[in-house]
């Protein structure tokens, strides 16, 4: 099988448990740092999957990888090669669909409860999973491009998740691990500090509580995502 591609914009969000996942299912997969633009593959074709993961920056900034990276996601379009992104990752798939980023009436960062669509693309992609505790880190929203299906909203954020065929785009993280979330603490202290009077923002040690719990949890519904996302990889 070709590899999966994860696109990787800042050190701090990596793949976390989606690269065991795949790793566990036998499934290659390999790292591209965004921010060395000589290391952008000129072709998604050589690939089965196309993944996109999170950042502190915005799909809308003038960044020199943001063009070819959008140039690639419409490539897999038209191949059929599944897209997944995470976060800054939907964004990116939402824009290059023609859909539209903008602020989001409040910032959420935490664990949040979100809610599962009722319509028959969400049941296969979340199965019998109704609604779940996810985790957050976001500013920004995402629109349904044209033809997209709606999967998952919360009191906070509309628009968490959308499936346009074998492509999905998460504004949630559904990614995380024990690890991911305390280095997230760390490198977001200031953004945590300048957002706390925000309703949808915890404290770093409210985020840490029974962490390895909140995790557990959360690796059941990304095995769920994660295995139907994977029946549509190209060999």
């Amino acid at each position: 099988m070709k590899p999966v591609v994860i696109f990787k914009n800042v050190a701090h969000e990596g793949p976390g448990y989606l690269g065991d996942f795949l790793t566990q299912k036998n499934i290659p997969w390999q790292i591209v740092n965004t921010n060395q633009i000589e290391t952008l593959p000129s072709s998604i074709l050589g690939f089965s999957g196309m993944v996109l993961m999170g950042g502190p920056m915005s799909v809308n900034d003038d960044l020199p990888w943001i063009a070819p990276v959008l140039a690639l996601i419409q490539e897999a379009r038209q191949a059929d090669i599944p897209l997944l992104g995470h976060c800054l990752g939907g964004q990116l798939i939402c824009k290059a669909f023609g859909g539209v980023v903008t602020q989001n009436p409040v910032k959420e960062i935490g664990w949040g409860a979100v809610n599962v669509t009722q319509n028959e693309v969400a049941k296969d992609w979340f199965g019998e999973i109704e609604s779940f505790n996810s985790f957050h880190w976001h500013g920004e929203t995402f629109s349904l491009p044209e033809g997209a299906t709606h999967l998952l909203s919360n009191e906070y954020c509309q628009n968490q998740a959308y499936a346009l065929g074998k492509h999905l785009a998460l504004q949630t993280h559904i990614e995380v691990n024990v690890e991911m979330v305390q280095n997230w603490c760390v490198e977001g202290a200031d953004e945590l500090a300048e957002s706390a009077s925000s309703p949808a923002v915890q404290a770093a040690d409210v985020m840490q509580e029974n962490l390895p719990l909140h995790c557990f949890f959360l690796k059941k519904v990304a095995d769920q995502v994660y295995g139907q996302w994977i029946k549509g990889l190209s060999v």
